[in-house]
């Protein structure tokens, strides 16, 4: 019989989907802000797989990924979601000019966050699925047969490889601060505290 134990920690990430660079770097911003300090930061790419969202932001799109240091719990995943979309309805009026889609890396796989259910997303809660979109095999992410194409292209697959390289290296820092916690707190009778933030 398996014991139920929880999971590691994950590295968030969001995908921020701008009209304009203003509006691009004022999300960036406002999530700094919620979120804390970014660690990777993407470059500034033209957006160019889609028009789905041409009638509501326009065609002329730009697209940016970050990460952050401050590791979260996985099952905060929802409520991130929900933030991040509050954050959309505040940057316009009547129409989105903003699209965020969160999501996590952790030593296995990248998952977003979406409100939209199909085979391969599990329910989370709160009107919440989890998608699972990469997956870590032979040394790097890998595509499934419903990775959007934006996701599976080989240099975006690069830098999610360089978020989870930045991942592992925080997972093993904070492997080594819970121990010697742990050591400093048998010898002060306390009991050990969280190695993460949560969010």
């Amino acid at each position: 019989m398996s014991i139920p134990k929880s999971a590691d920690a994950v590295k968030l990430m969001v995908s921020i989907l701008a009209s304009n660079h203003v509006r691009l770097n004022l999300m960036l911003r406002r999530l700094e802000t919620k979120y804390g300090s970014p660690d990777v930061v993407g470059p500034v790419l033209v957006f160019h797989y889609t028009d789905y969202y041409a009638p509501e932001m326009g065609s002329a799109l730009l697209r940016r990924f970050v990460s952050f240091e401050r590791l979260i719990r996985p099952e905060t995943l929802p409520d991130i979601k929900i933030a991040t979309n509050v954050l959309e309805e505040k940057t316009e009026e009547h129409r989105r000019k903003v699209n965020l889609d969160p999501g996590y890396i952790s030593a296995a796989h990248l998952v977003l966050a979406t409100g939209k259910g199909y085979t391969h997303r599990p329910y989370l809660r709160e009107g919440i699925y989890a998608d699972l979109t990469l997956i870590f095999r032979d040394k790097t992410f890998q595509a499934l047969p419903w990775t959007y194409p934006d996701y599976a292209d080989p240099e975006q697959i690069d830098f999610f490889n360089r978020i989870r390289s930045r991942y592992i290296v925080q997972l093993r820092q904070g492997a080594a601060k819970g121990l010697e916690e742990s050591m400093h707190d048998d010898a002060a009778g306390d009991p050990e505290g969280e190695k993460y933030i949560s969010i």
